[in-house]
């Protein structure tokens, strides 16, 4: 496999601190670098965030799916936020223990539901047993 050089750093931070919130700077920074996508950051202490994950916890739909038709890799918290009932429920049933993981600055998976609006989804972790 052929080694490909590092993306700036400065560059994955500035993707995704935007995916928080400013789609047309994602969308610009993604055509600049397309492996952005499934880049990385470390806020630090391993809080690590990726594009998809900073638009998961804040709500943002739009940056989500963006994302996702450019390749970036669904995870359960973005199912969650995006109301994907099905994804969330079959993950958790096969892997009962990811209800009560923490995604990107320890926010809980109910928490990536509530800021999507996703009511089925709320309603089926608020009926599990989630640790606090």
């Amino acid at each position: 496999m052929e080694a490909k050089p590092a993306i700036p750093p400065e560059l994955v931070r500035d993707f995704v601190g935007n995916a928080h919130g400013d789609l047309t700077r994602v969308q610009e920074l993604l055509e600049r670098e397309p492996r952005l996508v499934n880049a990385a950051w470390d806020w630090g202490g391993g809080d690590w965030e990726t594009g998809l994950g900073a638009a998961a916890h804040v709500g943002r739909k739009d940056i989500a799916r963006y994302l996702l038709d450019h390749g970036a890799r669904l995870d359960v918290f973005a199912a969650a936020m995006l109301g994907e009932l099905a994804i969330v429920r079959s993950i958790i049933q096969a892997f009962p223990a990811v209800k009560d993981l923490r995604g990107p600055h320890g926010i809980p998976l109910l928490q990536h539901a509530k800021a999507g609006d996703a009511a089925a989804v709320i309603e089926y972790l608020e009926g599990l047993a989630i640790a606090p």
